[in-house]
């Protein structure tokens, strides 16, 4: 089965690439990107004992894993529009894209009114590219700020998807950067093409797609 060799293949990827760095391979988690992928094509995964997954849209992920939720942490990877944002605190174990004032008001409401805090991690949109969300990173250290001290959000750590037409390397250490002097210890970093770099750079968590499921149809 093809599913559960590529996932032994990335994790021993991930293990070499962290021993490698001198660091203990338990401390990176993978999340295996799961969007838009065919039941059929996940199950292997799940079956051969990976439990977490990451999904861009909360009502995708809702009607995916609405009777599959024993054991699996959910990492929403993909923008929230603050209309979801009481669907996705009930639904995620983790968000990893708060990336402005108003979702964090939201979310805060939210993680009040239901009693249940998934951890947040703040997106920074490390290349300051247009069509991606994100706070900048000359601004991410009074948002993290303002999330602490207006909303009373605890922010878990950091999350970047670095521009696919520039290295990654110098991405992943802003973001490790802006995680230290922040006293944040999660870094979502990495994804199929360059996840052992992340690894290097201190991630504790690489998203992962095409390498454990193949491209989708459409996607090279």
């Amino acid at each position: 089965m093809i599913g559960p060799d590529r996932l032994a293949e990335v994790l021993s990827r991930i293990a070499a690439a962290a021993r490698a760095a001198g660091r203990d391979p338990a401390a990176v988690v993978l999340t295996a990107v799961s969007k838009q992928q065919p039941w059929a094509a996940i199950a292997p995964v799940l079956a051969a004992g990976q439990r977490v997954f990451g999904e861009n849209r909360v009502r995708e992920a809702a009607d995916r894993w609405a009777n599959r939720r024993p054991g699996v942490e959910l990492r929403l990877i993909g923008p929230l529009q603050t209309n979801k944002a009481r669907e996705a605190v009930a639904l995620f174990d983790v968000i990893e894209t708060l990336d402005r004032p108003r979702l964090a008001d939201v979310l805060a409401g939210e993680i009040q009114r239901l009693g249940r805090a998934p951890q947040l991690l703040v997106q920074v949109n490390t290349g300051e590219e247009a069509q991606k969300g994100g706070v900048a990173a000359s601004v991410a250290d009074s948002f993290i700020d303002l999330c602490r001290r207006k909303y009373g959000l605890v922010v878990k750590g950091l999350m970047c998807i670095p521009p696919a037409s520039e290295p990654s390397g110098p991405h992943f250490a802003l973001l490790a950067k802006i995680a230290r002097r922040n006293g944040l210890d999660g870094l979502s970093m990495g994804m199929s093409a360059d996840f052992e770099a992340a690894i290097a750079f201190g991630a504790t968590s690489v998203r992962i797609g095409a390498a454990l499921f193949g491209a989708r149809a459409g996607h090279g």
